[in-house]
């Protein structure tokens, strides 16, 4: 086996990860060298990232989001009001309907930016979503008052990942794997 610092980890932690999730991340692989931010100077944005995954993942089955424009974005329905039409939406970046698995790509506002927050709260909510694939940064570089700051975006991700997962007070309605490009 190769070197990769592409990497996962899947919650529950007491469950093996379905087949399909080795698959996604075999998608990730064949990008490394063009996302991989541990070999990057400086990482790419998530949108940018996305777009390198998108043969990839389509060709798994997922219907990935096209763009920031009207009618490019995929929608998840929440809510459903008068005469069945979803009241409440909310986005993702790609969605397999046969797997129920959503994913979302991160890039600098991961953990900064509390997009993984944002992205575990709103999973919790989507019609049949049964696997969210959140997908970070291994290491997030930038400058903060004149000085190089790396951010460990994907220990982050898991550190809340397994407190979340592992306490008892909290039953998520979904399953979980955790990327780190």
């Amino acid at each position: 086996m190769s070197y990769t610092t592409i990497r996962f980890t899947s919650f529950p932690l007491t469950e093996p990860p379905p087949t399909f999730v080795v698959d996604i991340v075999e998608v990730f692989k064949q990008s490394e060298t063009a996302i991989a931010t541990a070999l990057l100077q400086k990482g790419l944005v998530s949108n940018e990232v996305l777009k390198l995954l998108a043969p990839g993942l389509k060709s798994l089955g997922f219907e990935i989001e096209a763009g920031k424009g009207a009618g490019q974005r995929i929608h998840r329905p929440v809510f459903f009001g008068e005469n069945g039409r979803p009241q409440l939406r909310y986005e993702i970046d790609a969605f397999h309907s046969g797997w129920k698995c959503g994913l979302e790509v991160e890039a600098g506002r991961a953990w900064k930016g509390n997009a993984v927050y944002r992205d575990l709260v709103q999973a919790l909510v989507m019609v049949d979503l049964e696997r969210l694939v959140l997908a970070v940064p291994n290491r997030y570089k930038y400058v903060s008052l004149g000085k190089a700051i790396v951010s460990t975006d994907y220990e982050n991700a898991l550190a809340v990942a397994t407190a979340i997962f592992g306490h008892t007070r909290v039953r998520l309605p979904y399953q979980l794997t955790v990327i780190g490009y």
